[in-house]
């Protein structure tokens, strides 16, 4: 049984629908709270059932009111009610939260039974990731019980480690990211393109991108395009890139395409492609992606995307939190087509990277090591 919290296309969402869709070698079910959004899971298969109870889980959380906070524990409460009396959840081997929210009302769920719990660690953990409230809800409550944790990095597991129990199954296997097939992109046939995959979020980076793509290519034809819409109420930060472009005078060149599904071919349109958080990112999915894709890729120098890119060799790390080195880094890679080459060539053949259909491999390797140590069946 799948937890998650939202219906929202986010990016562990994305990730579960796609490890879900790639042939698991486990019977799956989702089980979500009554939701009024569109709904990501509706693209699963036909045969992993998706399942409604409980209510509506609000946004936000890390830097809410006391009466908002106070809301949210009540939810969590009869989220954590709703889902323990499910018989779904019952008649289940293994109970895996696909989110930190996820996790907190299914820990309390599986209190006190003998149900086995795996926890998705999406996030860092820390206070500046996860918040106060999130923070001591996954050291207190929710790492300490899991029989399993998968992280989408070391970096990631590493932050977790100091909470998890003895004898926890505790492992990194990157997220599911819709890799199929790793060949060199085409790149663009006109102008340079840079491009950011990520959903439209103030710590993603994307404000820092525009300011350093104004500051590489204040003139000319070089495009700019995000990809990816604005879920969890960020469509108001959406609109001050839109006008921020415009003061920049770059505004026709700027390009916000919302939530795009066909992701391959739109990185493969790109000559560069950034992924520039404001914090230590855990994995950086679309650094995975870009990799896969085979396009020139310069990321923030910390967290998990620097498992991935060798400086230099598969792409370009800069300092993080600088709109100047970034600048930098693209105009380096603007005027030098051989680099932009040399690193997309190289970017296809990263070490490491995995289809969907491996993770998920990898997912049931580390689901039946849970099942196995709760002396219970190992799944086949």
């Amino acid at each position: 049984m799948h937890l998650d919290h939202t219906t929202v296309r986010g990016g562990a969402e994305l990730a579960l629908v796609r490890l879900l869709s790639a042939q698991p070698d486990w019977h799956a079910e989702v089980l979500l709270p009554a939701s009024d959004e569109d709904d990501v899971f509706a693209a699963l298969p036909d045969d992993v059932p998706r399942l409604f109870s409980g209510v509506r889980q609000l946004t936000g959380g890390s830097s809410s009111s006391p009466l908002r906070m106070l809301g949210l524990g009540a939810r969590l409460l009869a989220q954590a009610v709703a889902t323990r009396r499910h018989r779904a959840v019952r008649r289940s081997d293994l109970v895996v939260a696909n989110s930190t929210r996820a996790a907190a009302y299914g820990a309390l769920a599986v209190r006190g039974t003998d149900r086995p719990f795996v926890v998705h660690v999406r996030d860092l953990i820390d206070r500046e990731s996860l918040g106060g409230f999130g923070y001591r809800l996954m050291t207190e409550l929710i790492l300490p019980r899991a029989d399993g944790i998968i992280a989408n990095s070391r970096t990631t597991l590493d932050s977790a480690l100091p909470f998890v129990r003895d004898g926890a199954v505790a492992v990194s296997i990157p997220s599911a990211s819709g890799i199929t097939a790793l060949t060199a992109g085409a790149g663009s046939r006109g102008p340079l393109r840079v491009g950011m995959l990520a959903r439209i979020d103030p710590w993603k980076g994307q404000r820092e991108l525009l300011e350093a793509f104004a500051t590489a290519f204040p003139t000319g034809d070089a495009q700019l395009e995000f990809a990816g819409g604005a879920p969890f109420a960020h469509e108001d930060f959406a609109a001050s890139l839109r006008a921020r472009a415009d003061q920049l005078g770059i505004g026709d060149r700027v390009h916000l395409l919302g939530h795009v599904d066909d992701t391959a071919a739109r990185i493969a349109s790109w000559d560069i492609a950034v992924q520039y958080s404001t914090r230590p990112e855990p994995l950086g999915q679309n650094v995975l992606q870009y990799l896969a894709g085979g396009v020139a890729t310069v990321v923030a120098d910390e967290g998990g995307p620097i498992e991935w890119v060798d400086d230099g060799r598969n792409g370009l790390r800069v300092p993080p939190r600088s709109v100047a080195q970034l600048s930098r880094a693209l105009r380096r890679l603007g005027d030098d087509a051989a680099l932009r080459e040399r690193l997309a060539d190289a970017a296809v053949r990263t070490p490491g990277l995995m289809d969907d259909i491996a993770v998920a491999h990898a997912h049931a390797r580390a689901y039946g090591e849970v099942l196995e140590r709760a002396g219970q069946h190992a799944l086949a």
